[in-house]
C-alpha cells in the first residue's frame, strides 16, 4: 500500500508520486487531449530586492505545478486560478509563483536559476519551456571611454565606446552636446557597429562634445565626454593682378598678393605655407626733355631789311612724355645796321615815340634806385650807432595762444617803444640771444604785469621791457658748464630753472659764452666685436643691438657704434603718419654680416593691427626715408617682431631706422608717460610744478630727466601711462585740491588745454605745462595736491603730489638718468643667455626637416613666433636665427623658463634634446645673471 494516497497518481498503469499535492476529485471528460500551454513562463530579472512573478497557463489541465532547478516548488507557494474556455468547454488553469533575490543568490549551479511548469491531464503531462531568473545589475565604469579627436574636414571620425558590464546587457546611445544622435536621420553617421560612433565624412557642424550613454533596466551610465574638433587647413586664394610699378622712372618693383582665405584656417588648422606677397622688379621709361640744336646760319637779308635763323628741338627730341624745349625756334634782326631805306628816309633817322618813352623810363628808374640805395645806407649807419648805445629786452609771451606753453625770446629793443616800462633805460646786455627759460622778476609791479598781462592777453606780440636792474636767471653753475640738452622748450612765467644767479658784474662775459654751450643731439655708444659676437646696449633708452655668434668672419673685428637722435627728427611725417620711435643709427654702414643681427627699438604705440598700420623705415645715403616693410607684411629681406613696448628687427645691413605708424581708425592709441616735477622759484614764496607728457619710450623720458636734473627739478610722483586716442580731442591738465589758506594759484591758471595736434605729434620736443603756486607764509613747508591729466572723451590719470618744499625734508623718488654716453659692450659668451653648447644641440635637432612637423617651425611657434615664417626658411640655420630673436626679446625680462617649457613640450619626440635638462638651463641662467651683475 502506498502511504499518503493523496500524494500518488495512477495513470495508464504508472504510479506517480506527487509530494504535498492533492489531486482533483474529478477529471473532466476530454478524451485524447494532453495539456496545452497557452502561456509559458518568461525569463525574468530581479531588480534590487524586488521579487519577480512567474506564471503559466494551460488547458485542459487538472493541475499545474512549478519545478525550479530540478526541484518541485511547494504547493503553498503556488497561486492557482481556474476558468472555463467558452469556445471549447475545456477547463483552463493558470498558476503563479514568486522568486526572491535570496533564492537566486543561494543557488549555486552550473547554469542560471531556472523554473519550468508541469501540467497534468487525464492523458498525461506536458512541460513548458525553462525560464531563467537572473539578478539584474550595471557596473559604474565604462570598459572604454570615447577619446577626443582632431580631424581635418571630410576626414573619418571613429569614436569607440565599450559600456560597463551588466545584466541584461546595456544598450548604448550617443549624445552630441547633450542632444541624442539619430543615425536614421543622418546617413553620414553610423552608431550600429559594436556601440561605436562612425562619422564617414567630417563636417564643421560635427565639432562638439560627444558622450556615450549606457542603460539597462537597472540604471544609466554616462561616459567621459570626448571633444571632437573638425579643423580646416588654410588655402591660398588666387594671386591678385600685379600692381603698377612704384616709380615713374627707372628701376622699381611691382607686387601682387594673396590671402589665406580659400579656405581660411579654422579651429586650429594650419596656416598657409609660402609667401603672401611677391615682388618683382620693373623698369619704367624715363621722360626725356627736349633740347635745342645750335642756331642755323643767318639767312640772306630780305627786302624788309631783316634776316632769320632757326633751330630745332632735336638734341634730343622730347620722348616718353618729356617737356618740349622752352624758347623761340626762330629769331630775326635788322641786317643793314640802320641803313635800310623806309619811306624815303634812312632807318636811323626814324625815331618812334615808343623809343623815346623807353629811354625816359630807364633814366627815371636809375635815379630811383640810387635814391633807395642812399636811404638804406643812411638807415643802416643810424641803426648801427644806436645799437652800440641802447639795448633792452623784449619778453614775448604767447601763452594765451599756446595753451600755457610759452617761449621767451630775449632780443634787442627799438628805442622809443611805447609798450616798454622805461624805454630810456639801457641794460648792460651786449649780445642778442634767444633763450628758452623762465624770467625771475624781482619788481612787484613788473611781476604783476607779467602774470596778469602776458599770460592772459591773447595778443601774442605784447612786449614788456625788463629793466636792467632785474636779475635774469640763466641756469648755469659758476663753472659755466652745461651737460644737458639745450631745448627750445616752453616755460610760463614763474617757471624757475633754479640755477645759480648771475651777478651784475659778470653778466656780459657770461652771456657771450651762452652760444658756446654744447647741445646734446644724440646718445652714442661703441664696442669692438669679433667672431664670437656680443650685445651693445644703451642704458635707459630701450635700444640694443645683438651681434650673433658667427656673424663676423673669424680673424676679423669691427668697431660697431649705435646712436639715438635726440635732436630734431630728420623723418618728416607725411599726412597722418606719426613717428612712434626714436631714430636709431647703427654702423658702420659698409660692414657685411653673414647672419642677421637683431636691433631692438622702443615704440609708444598701443599695438593693435586693427587700429595701426606700422612701418619700418630706413634713411638713405641721400637723407631721404624709404619704407623697408610693413610690420604685417610677409618679407624675406627682414623680420619685425612687434611687442607691446618694443620692436625687434632682424636685419642684414646697418643704417638709420625708425618706426612710423598710420592710424587706421580713431581708436588708434599712443602711450604717453606723464610725470610731474617741482622746484622752488626765485621768489622764496613760490613753488613751480612742471607736468610733462612725452612718448612712452625710455629715450623720451630720459631727455626730460636730464633736463630736469640740470634745472634742479625733483620728481614728485611715479610716472604713469596715459592712453591718448587719435580722435582729435585735446588734452587738459589741471591742478586740483590745493590746500586753502596755505597755498594759492594764479587766477585762471589752474587748468590748461593743449591742442590735439600738438600732443599727437609731440615727438619733436618734450611737451610740458607749468604751474606757479604761492605760499601765504614762509612757515608752510608741505604741499599736497592732485594733477589731473585727461583727454576729452578719453583716458584720465591722476598724479598725487605729496611733498615737502624743503630739500632736507623731501622724500626722494629715484629716477635713472645716465650722464655718460660711453657704456661697456658685452662681448663673447657672456652676452648670451643660451650657452653655445646648448644652442648647437638645439640647432642640430630642429634644422633637420621632419615629416611630422617637429622641426624649426614648431620651435618658432612654441616661442610665439607665428608670422612670416618664410623669412626663416631662407636662412642657412633657421633655428639659430629664431634663438637670436629670442635672445633680443628676453634680454631684460625673466629667465630661461619660457625656453625650457618650449623644449620640454616638443622635446619628447627628439632623443637629441633628452640631455638638455631644466637644471642645465637654470645653471646657464644663473651664470648669465652673475656675469652681468643682475
Amino acid at each position: 500500500m502506498l502511504k499518503n494516497p493523496s500524494h500518488y497518481f495512477i495513470s495508464q498503469g504508472i504510479i506517480l508520486w506527487l509530494p504535498y499535492f492533492s489531486l482533483p476529485e474529478s477529471i473532466p471528460s476530454a478524451p485524447g487531449t494532453l495539456p496545452h500551454f497557452i502561456e509559458e513562463p518568461d525569463d525574468a530579472y530581479i531588480i534590487k530586492s524586488n521579487p519577480i512573478a512567474l506564471r503559466c497557463k494551460a488547458r485542459p489541465a487538472m493541475q499545474i505545478f512549478f519545478k525550479c532547478n530540478g526541484e518541485w516548488v511547494h504547493q503553498n507557494e503556488h497561486v492557482s486560478e481556474e476558468s472555463l474556455d467558452e469556445s471549447s468547454g475545456l477547463k483552463v488553469r493558470e498558476v503563479f509563483i514568486n522568486v526572491t533575490r535570496q533564492q537566486v543568490e543561494d543557488f549555486h549551479g552550473p547554469e542560471d536559476y531556472w523554473c519550468q511548469c508541469v501540467a497534468w491531464s487525464h492523458l498525461g503531462t506536458s512541460k513548458s519551456r525553462k525560464a531563467s531568473v537572473r539578478i539584474a545589475y550595471l557596473r559604474k565604469n565604462f570598459e572604454q571611454d570615447p577619446q577626443g579627436r582632431e580631424v581635418p574636414i571630410e576626414g573619418m571620425i571613429v569614436l569607440h565606446c565599450r559600456p560597463p558590464e551588466g545584466v541584461p546587457a546595456a544598450e548604448v546611445e550617443w549624445l552630441k552636446n547633450e542632444e541624442p544622435i539619430d543615425s536614421d536621420q543622418d546617413e553620414n553617421i553610423d552608431t550600429r557597429a559594436d556601440h561605436n560612433l562612425i562619422i564617414r565624412q567630417a563636417r564643421l557642424s560635427d565639432s562638439g562634445n560627444y558622450t556615450c550613454m549606457a542603460a539597462n533596466i537597472v540604471a544609466k551610465r554616462r561616459s567621459l565626454s570626448a571633444t571632437v574638433v573638425v579643423y580646416v587647413n588654410g588655402g591660398w586664394s588666387s594671386w591678385t593682378e600685379w600692381s603698377a610699378c612704384n616709380v615713374r622712372c627707372g628701376r622699381g618693383w611691382q607686387k601682387r598678393s594673396r590671402t589665406c582665405t580659400n579656405p581660411a584656417p579654422l579651429n586650429g588648422g594650419a596656416f598657409c605655407e609660402g609667401m603672401s606677397v611677391q615682388k618683382i622688379t620693373c623698369t619704367s621709361l624715363c621722360p626725356v626733355d627736349g633740347s635745342w640744336e645750335v642756331w642755323s646760319e643767318w639767312s640772306v637779308c630780305s627786302p624788309e631789311c631783316e634776316h632769320l635763323r632757326v633751330r630745332e628741338c632735336t638734341a634730343p627730341p622730347p620722348r616718353n612724355g618729356g617737356r618740349f624745349c622752352e624758347g623761340l625756334s626762330q629769331e630775326s634782326e635788322n641786317c643793314t645796321d640802320g641803313l635800310c631805306i623806309l619811306d624815303k628816309k634812312p632807318l636811323h633817322e626814324i625815331k618812334p615815340q615808343s623809343i623815346e618813352n623807353a629811354s625816359d623810363i630807364a633814366l627815371y628808374s636809375g635815379l630811383g634806385a640810387a635814391v633807395v640805395a642812399v636811404a638804406v645806407l643812411v638807415i643802416g649807419v643810424t641803426l648801427y650807432r644806436r645799437s652800440q648805445s641802447d639795448y633792452g629786452v623784449d619778453v614775448i609771451d604767447s601763452s594765451a595762444l599756446t595753451g600755457g606753453f610759452q617761449t621767451f625770446n630775449f632780443k634787442t629793443v627799438r628805442q622809443g617803444n611805447s609798450l616798454l616800462l622805461n624805454s630810456a633805460m639801457q641794460p648792460d646786455l651786449t649780445v642778442s640771444r634767444t633763450y628758452s627759460g623762465p624770467i625771475c622778476l624781482q619788481d612787484p609791479l613788473d611781476k604783476e604785469l607779467m602774470t596778469e598781462s602776458s599770460l592772459f592777453n591773447p595778443l601774442s606780440d605784447i612786449k614788456v621791457k625788463v629793466q636792467s636792474s632785474f636779475m635774469v636767471s640763466l641756469g648755469v653753475s659758476e663753472r659755466a658748464e652745461y651737460h644737458g640738452k639745450n631745448h627750445s622748450g616752453t616755460f610760463p612765467h614763474g617757471n624757475n630753472r633754479t640755477f645759480s644767479t648771475m651777478h651784475p658784474r659778470n653778466k656780459t662775459p657770461y652771456i657771450q659764452n651762452l652760444s658756446s654751450l654744447p647741445t646734446r643731439t644724440e646718445l652714442r655708444t661703441t664696442g669692438v666685436f669679433g667672431h664670437l659676437g656680443g650685445r651693445l646696449v644703451m642704458p635707459n633708452t630701450g635700444v640694443s643691438l645683438l651681434i650673433p655668434h658667427g656673424a663676423i668672419p673669424e680673424e676679423n673685428s669691427w668697431e660697431i657704434y649705435m646712436s639715438v637722435n635726440q635732436g630734431e627728427p630728420s623723418l618728416q611725417s607725411d599726412g597722418s603718419e606719426v613717428l612712434l620711435s626714436p631714430e636709431v643709427t647703427c654702423g658702420p654702414p659698409d660692414m657685411i654680416v653673414t647672419t642677421p643681427f637683431a636691433l631692438t627699438i622702443p615704440h609708444c604705440a598701443d599695438v593693435s593691427s586693427e587700429h595701426w598700420n606700422i612701418h619700418l623705415k630706413k634713411r638713405t645715403q641721400q637723407g631721404k626715408w624709404e619704407e623697408v616693410m610693413s610690420v604685417e607684411d610677409e618679407s624675406t629681406s627682414c623680420y619685425c617682431l612687434l611687442d607691446p613696448f618694443a620692436c625687434h628687427v632682424l636685419l642684414d645691413s646697418f643704417g638709420t631706422y625708425a618706426l612710423t605708424g598710420e592710424p587706421i581708425t580713431d581708436c588708434a592709441v599712443k602711450q604717453l608717460k606723464v610725470a610731474v616735477f617741482g622746484c622752488m622759484s626765485c621768489n622764496s614764496l613760490d613753488y613751480n610744478l612742471r607736468v610733462y607728457c612725452v612718448d612712452n619710450t625710455p629715450c623720451a623720458f630720459q631727455e626730460v630727466v636730464s633736463d630736469e636734473r640740470h634745472q634742479g627739478g625733483q620728481l614728485l610722483e611715479e610716472p604713469k601711462l596715459l592712453h591718448f586716442k587719435g580722435n582729435t580731442f585735446s588734452l587738459q591738465i589741471s591742478v586740483l585740491d590745493i590746500p586753502p589758506f596755505l597755498w594759492r594759484i594764479k587766477p585762471f591758471t589752474a587748468c590748461q588745454e593743449v591742442p590735439f595736434s600738438r600732443v599727437w605729434c609731440s615727438n619733436r620736443q618734450p611737451l610740458h605745462c607749468a604751474f606757479s603756486l604761492e605760499r601765504y607764509t614762509p612757515t608752510t613747508t608741505q604741499l599736497s595736491c592732485k594733477i589731473c591729466i585727461r583727454q576729452l572723451k578719453g583716458h584720465e590719470q591722476i598724479l598725487q603730489v605729496q611733498t615737502s618744499i624743503l630739500e632736507s625734508e623731501r622724500e626722494t623718488i629715484t629716477f635713472i638718468a645716465q650722464e655718460d654716453s660711453t657704456f661697456p659692450a658685452q662681448t663673447g659668451p657672456k652676452a648670451f643667455k643660451i650657452p653655445y653648447s646648448i644652442r648647437q644641440r638645439i640647432c642640430a635637432t630642429f634644422d633637420t626637416p621632419n615629416a611630422k612637423g617637429k622641426d624649426w617651425q614648431m620651435l618658432a611657434q612654441k616661442n610665439s613666433i607665428n608670422r612670416n615664417l618664410s623669412y626663416f626658411a631662407t636662412q642657412s640655420s633657421p633655428s639659430a636665427v629664431i634663438l637670436n630673436l629670442w635672445e633680443a626679446r628676453h634680454q631684460h625680462d625673466g629667465d630661461l623658463d619660457s625656453l625650457a617649457c618650449a623644449l620640454e613640450e616638443i622635446g619628447r619626440t627628439h632623443t637629441k634634446l633628452s640631455n638638455i635638462t631644466e637644471s642645465q638651463l637654470d645653471e646657464a641662467d644663473f651664470n648669465y645673471s652673475r656675469q652681468n651683475g643682475l
